[in-house]
């Protein structure tokens, strides 16, 4: 082996060739007979050495010949190679941690298995105990550094989803501000914002650690393609069965609006085996009062086609809204119906699929409002951008398209209407829920409006679920839903009674303060 090697080495010298690679500088080799470092070079024929050679194609030789002077790794690339490639180590291929500990313990006590007589059986078995243990170690500490993974994966993913939202909010706002002005009007609303949210703050706290924090929170399921198309699920502990579900819209004038704010709604429907799936919407200037119908409806629709998955009972779903978000719900329950009700339009979910639609403190006639609400801050020109126009008002009034003589007949499709609606409510009067139950009924639709004594437009969504004990709101939504349930009715009757969230001095004072 030597001689041939020396004898190749030799011709390479005789007959330089640009395919074969001499060696610029001398490189030590060490060999078993010396301690010392022997140098190769062209006058030293009968030391042992390594040969070295290089075949690369003839295009790209003389490229990395002119190279290797000036650079390093190329001078490394093209001298590392060994001809005796029968003695190369062999590649092995990269495997996971675990399974290259697994197979060389493995492969480490099946040679000494065979190479060891047949007396020394009880310290293979040994071995073979002590890997076993070892691996097991591993796979423990492995699986468990992986859960610590993934939590921190999910944290990091809600923080990083909170600041884009967070973002998302201030610069709509901002935007929103440029739009409104410093008029006086809305420097007192949101100093009284202010203090009104200071009083609450309390029950703020509480409910938003459970927000965060509670595993039977599921936050942000996306729905739709659009931004903001997210919606949370709210679930009971209880899991035996499928559960009634709400699909609820919050409220915020259309324009503060967020799936959060039914957050309180969502926990103690929750405690009484209801699932609550709060639906997130473009609110303005981000969208008009189009886009956040055609949200509200797309939420809607997975509601009822995927709620299954999460436990729900798909024929036992309900639609809720409060505020600005029971006007776009009773929109999009309407168009919904005028959908079905002409030929060829192709639609994800039926209005005979909802049981019943639940308004609480909802707008339905925006004729009657425009002039309200401009005398209230929010001014003619923002609701009418809003609203999309003058023109708009028409399509966008619950009250007024479900009489037209086009659509009428499309009232005969509308599920139960049940309007909840404090007489104290300064926001939106009371009125709204009267007049649009009244004219439901004259169309042949189930409606009822249910008005409550001195509340105001917070106190049935807020003040009173903070207060804890018997709320008469919450008691008349949940009968409604549990109707029929004999067992359900039951354990109604003897749930332990909410607790108290904020002081009721400070309830008392939030709700003098209140800018709604």
């Amino acid at each position: 082996m030597f001689r041939a090697s020396i004898s190749r080495i030799s011709t390479l010298f005789r007959n330089p060739n640009p395919h074969r690679l001499l060696i610029p500088n001398p490189i030590p080799i060490t060999t078993k007979n010396t301690k010392k470092a022997q140098i190769f070079s062209p006058k030293m024929p009968s030391q042992q050495i390594l040969p070295i050679t290089y075949h690369p194609p003839p295009s790209t030789t003389e490229k990395l010949l002119s190279k290797s002077e000036d650079d390093p790794a190329t001078r490394l690339l093209l001298f590392s190679h060994f001809e005796d490639e029968e003695k190369a180590a062999p590649l092995r291929p990269l495997l996971p941690k675990s399974a290259s500990y697994t197979f060389n313990t493995s492969s480490a006590v099946a040679a000494a298995a065979a190479a060891t007589p047949a007396g020394s059986a009880n310290n293979n078995q040994k071995r073979r105990r002590r890997t076993a243990s070892d691996n097991s170690l591993y796979s423990s500490s492995s699986g468990s550094s992986s859960e610590e993974a993934a939590e921190r994966h999910s944290i990091a993913g809600d923080v990083e989803h909170a600041a884009a939202e967070t973002y998302l909010v201030t610069r709509l706002s901002l935007k929103l501000l440029s739009y409104l002005g410093v008029g006086y009007r809305w420097i007192t609303r949101f100093m009284a914002l202010g203090c009104y949210s200071f009083l609450l703050m309390p029950g703020f706290i509480q409910v938003g650690y459970y927000y965060f924090f509670s595993k039977q929170v599921r936050r942000g399921i996306v729905y739709g393609d659009q931004p903001r198309n997210r919606l949370d699920l709210y679930l009971p502990k209880n899991s035996d069965g499928p559960k009634p579900v709400i699909a609820f819209i919050t409220g915020g004038a259309w324009i503060i609006g967020y799936k959060a704010w039914g957050s309180l709604l969502g926990q103690q429907l929750s405690e009484r085996d209801i699932i609550v799936a709060c639906i997130d919407y473009r609110n303005f200037p981000q969208g008009t009062i189009s886009s956040m119908v055609q949200d509200a409806s797309q939420g809607i629709s997975f509601v009822c086609n995927h709620i299954a998955e999460y436990g729900g009972d798909p024929n036992r779903v309900y639609v809720m809204g409060q505020s600005a978000g029971a006007h776009i719900g009773a929109c999009a329950i309407v168009d919904q119906a005028i959908k079905e009700l002409g030929e060829g339009e192709s639609t994800s979910w039926s209005v005979s699929q909802i049981n019943a639609y639940f308004g609480l403190s909802g707008g339905y006639n925006l004729f009657n409002l425009v002039d309200h609400f401009h005398s209230r801050g929010l001014y003619r020109s923002i609701f009418l951008g809003i609203m999309e126009g003058e023109n708009s008002l028409h399509r966008f009034s619950p009250e007024v398209m479900i009489q037209d003589p086009n659509v009428r007949t499309a009232a005969s499709l509308l599920p139960p209407i049940i309007l909840f609606h404090g007489t104290a409510d300064y926001s939106i009067p009371s009125d709204a829920s009267k007049n649009f139950a009244e004219t439901l009924r004259s169309l042949g639709v189930k409606a009822e409006s249910i008005l409550y004594e001195g509340k105001t437009h917070t106190d049935l969504f807020l003040q009173d679920p903070m207060r804890g004990g018997r709320d008469d709101m919450f008691e008349d939504l949940v009968a409604i839903i549990h109707e029929g349930d004999s067992e359900a009715l039951a354990r109604d009757a003897v749930a332990p009674p909410r607790r108290r969230l904020v002081p009721e001095f400070m309830l008392k004072l939030a709700h003098k303060v209140s800018p709604f």
